[in-house]
């Protein structure tokens, strides 16, 4: 059995313009982003373990923030996890899976969540 290493960052609000009706496309929707993130798991971690050893936890939350193309518009949320998805992998060649969830917290009416959940496995090139 494999060790399993999972960074994990939840319920980050970020307004991002996505949607496909008229009334979605013209203004930045909130959107409520959950992402983990597999990394290849050393045997050990000591005390004095580097953070090379691992992976920053705040490269997740620049992946759901600074790292979307401002002004760009993204007809689905499945999109923006994509995006996502594939910013983790380029970051970082030890992150073998990554899952985000989506809510669109616009539409929620009585505080259901409402979205996707996408999870992406890293491939190998050429594939």
């Amino acid at each position: 059995m494999d060790d399993q290493l999972l960074l994990e960052l939840h319920n980050l609000e970020v307004p991002v313009l996505t949607g496909i009706y008229s009334e979605e496309t013209h203004l930045p929707q909130p959107l409520r982003i959950s992402i983990t993130a597999e990394l290849d798991c050393p045997r050990h971690f000591a005390p004095d373990t580097r953070l090379a050893d691992s992976k920053n936890y705040l490269d997740l939350k620049h992946a759901a923030t600074t790292a979307l193309p401002e002004g760009v518009h993204f007809t689905l949320i499945e999109g923006v996890a994509d995006h996502i998805c594939e910013t983790l992998f380029l970051q970082d060649k030890r992150v073998r899976r990554v899952t985000v969830k989506i809510v669109k917290l616009a539409i929620a009416e009585a505080g259901e969540s409402i979205g996707i959940t996408l999870t992406r496995n890293r491939r190998a090139p050429g594939n």
